[in-house]
């Protein structure tokens, strides 16, 4: 009896341990059945959404994307990011931007740029940010700043660099791509098409996405086609009158020497020292420019309109280029052009119109094409009423001797106010040479 109670009572745990075994196994069926129905139910839900694309706006940075591939998580352990985020943009070259990640209590800060390292690699892809907003059922596309994830790298002490290490940073950059920007130069002026066609691909391909990059490299395909534009204009100046071009059906004084064919149009970029000098309220110093400019600097104050105060300095910074460049290549004005700085587009096509080596001397009939060249531009900057007495003491002659170049222009002589003024007449009269006939 004793055995079989033993053996009942073990039958009935056994049954008792079946029955929660078996509770448990439909507990899990049904917790398994509720998680299918669930996600059907999250498959089946479905949202009408309006897309709305955000273009890029100049005047508001778009979104900034960064990774840690370190593994760093800001998010870790908290509800809000424990580091402060920074965006520093590089002052000379707006296109280039840092974005500095600080841990609060640390001493390593996370640095990534969209100009160099990962940034650099090549891009066929473009990248958006996409908000979906339930309530009002939108879904924002919005464009990322420069087109790049930037690549948070650790630094450490990133943030407590000082502005002369960051501007050395900055300047040994600048260095470097100053180098690998005249190679490309060179390519482009001297190397075959099929070269230049490969580098310009190279570049495309390597920085497909950022519109500064192709900016940049359309103002440097535009610098050498007006390096190219001046040179040709070089060439092709009537070298029968040496004289700048003209036209001799002009009506108008400012119509008889054309200014686009002096100053051509890519080569006013080059000429805003004045004009910056303008805003900044600078002084015109006398070591740096002409009398004649330091005399008439005044009148840029006095205009309002902006493109025309901008066309006046340029002209002003194209006189002081030629004068120059004329005492470059003389005996005695050397000293005065001696740390004047030319733009290259200027000194590759001074050197070829008026036909100079870097040492050597302009010749005579050159020089005189030089001089009616800064003529022209001062009957522009005086309104064809021009006193001569500055410009000739700034081309180192007295007026006597200026006066022929005026005539041989097709300027006349007058007086106004007790002062010798030189004017430009129109439809403009050459002078011919008179020989005197033989008995």
């Amino acid at each position: 009896m004793a055995k079989w109670k033993e053996k009942k009572k073990l039958s009935l745990k056994e049954e008792k341990v079946q029955h929660e075994e078996e509770e448990e196994e439909e507990e899990d069926q049904n917790s398994a059945t509720k998680s299918r129905k669930k996600m059907k139910k999250k498959k089946k839900e479905q949202i009408d959404v309006k897309v709305e694309t955000v273009a890029e706006k100049k005047d508001k940075i778009s979104p900034i994307i960064g990774y840690f591939p370190s593994g760093y998580d800001p998010l870790k352990n908290h509800s809000e990011p424990e580091a402060s985020v920074k965006v520093y943009r590089n002052v000379k070259k707006s296109n280039r931007l840092q974005m500095v990640v600080s841990p609060h209590g640390s001493q390593v800060d996370f640095v990534g740029t969209n100009y160099s390292g990962e940034a650099t690699a090549p891009q066929l892809c473009k990248y958006a940010l996409g908000v979906l907003d339930k309530d009002t059922q939108t879904l924002r596309i919005v464009p990322i700043e420069s087109n790049k994830i930037f690549r948070l790298a650790p630094k450490i002490g990133a943030a407590d660099q000082t502005e002369k290490e960051i501007l050395d940073e900055a300047n040994e950059e600048d260095a470097t791509e100053k180098k690998a920007n005249e190679l490309k130069k060179l390519t482009l002026m001297y190397s075959t098409k099929k070269n230049i066609r490969q580098d310009v691909k190279r570049d495309a391909l390597r920085q497909t996405g950022d519109p500064g990059v192709h900016q940049d490299l359309d103002l440097k395909l535009q610098e050498v086609e007006t390096i190219k534009e001046a040179l040709e204009a070089a060439t092709s100046t009537d070298n029968s009158l040496n004289i700048p071009p003209y036209n001799l059906s002009a009506t108008s004084p400012d119509m008889a020497y054309p200014l686009d064919k002096i100053i051509l149009k890519g080569e006013w970029d080059y000429l805003l020292d004045i004009f910056e000098i303008s805003f900044t309220g600078g002084e015109v110093t006398p070591s740096i420019y002409p009398r004649f400019v330091r005399n008439r600097v005044q009148k840029l104050e006095d205009i309002e309109d902006d493109a025309k105060k901008r066309k006046l300095a340029g002209i002003f910074s194209y006189i002081t280029h030629l004068i120059k460049f004329k005492d470059k290549h003389s005996m005695d004005g050397v000293l005065s052009a001696k740390h004047h700085k030319f733009p290259s587009i200027f000194s590759q096509k001074f050197s070829s119109l008026f036909a100079t080596s870097n040492d050597s001397r302009i010749p005579d009939e050159k020089k005189k094409l030089l001089i009616s060249y800064v003529l022209v531009l001062t009957m522009f900057v005086d309104e064809f009423k021009s006193d001569p007495s500055d410009i000739a003491e700034d081309l180192r002659m007295t007026p006597v001797a200026l006066r022929p170049h005026y005539e041989y222009l097709g300027c006349k002589f007058r007086r106004e106010n007790q002062v010798l003024v030189a004017t430009l007449p129109v439809p403009l009269e050459f002078q011919t040479i008179k020989r005197k006939r033989r008995k």
